[in-house]
């Protein structure tokens, strides 16, 4: 005669399962510092004049369709711009014609600073590849943060992000990140 078998109960596996993915679902952390990390600014109000920008007050970037770089209307290097957007943005005293403007402000807990009025103007294609967009953002990234780490160490003898809340809230009142970037369209290959 043959022995019995004797068959395990599943019937609680299903529960199990779903407890264990319930516990993996809470205690997962998610990464949210993913992206591109841009304040916008608030919607114009109604009847609100356009104000008047001098052109040395503004660094043209343009990206092509071919992923060619223009940097105010000359062929650029994405190698070099960083270091193009750094000295742009850095307050030249004194006031040189051949960079942007600068203005003189009092900020709390840092004093009198001189600060760049430079806008960086971005613009692309349609045809733009996503690579080459994500490359150049970068790019301003590191120029922005290269510039407050520099200032944040003169002025604290820290990096920017060692800053607690209000230092860095000073550093980023001397050193924003006016970025303006257009709706892309069909520039050409310029």
């Amino acid at each position: 005669m043959a022995k019995a078998t004797t068959e395990i109960n599943a019937s609680s596996m299903a529960d199990i399962a779903f407890l264990l993915l319930i516990f993996f679902l809470v205690t997962t952390t998610m990464d949210v510092t993913t992206g591109i990390n841009r304040k916008l600014p608030p919607p114009p109000e109604k009847n609100q004049d356009i104000p008047d920008i001098k052109d040395r007050n503004i660094m043209n970037i343009l990206i092509s369709r071919s992923d060619r770089l223009l940097v105010n209307g000359k062929i650029g290097d994405l190698g070099t711009l960083k270091q193009d957007v750094k000295d742009f943005m850095t307050p030249h005293y004194p006031d040189d014609p051949n960079f942007p403007e600068v203005k003189e402000e009092t900020i709390d807990l840092i004093g009198h600073v001189y600060k760049s009025k430079g806008i960086i103007s971005l613009k692309n294609d349609r045809g733009t590849s996503y690579d080459m967009y994500i490359q150049v953002q970068d790019k301003l990234a590191q120029a922005f943060n290269e510039l407050r780490d520099e200032f944040s160490q003169k002025k604290f003898h820290k990096n920017y992000k060692e800053l607690d809340e209000d230092r860095a809230k000073a550093v980023g009142k001397a050193i924003p990140v006016p970025v303006s970037e257009a709706e892309p369209e069909n520039v050409g290959d310029n």
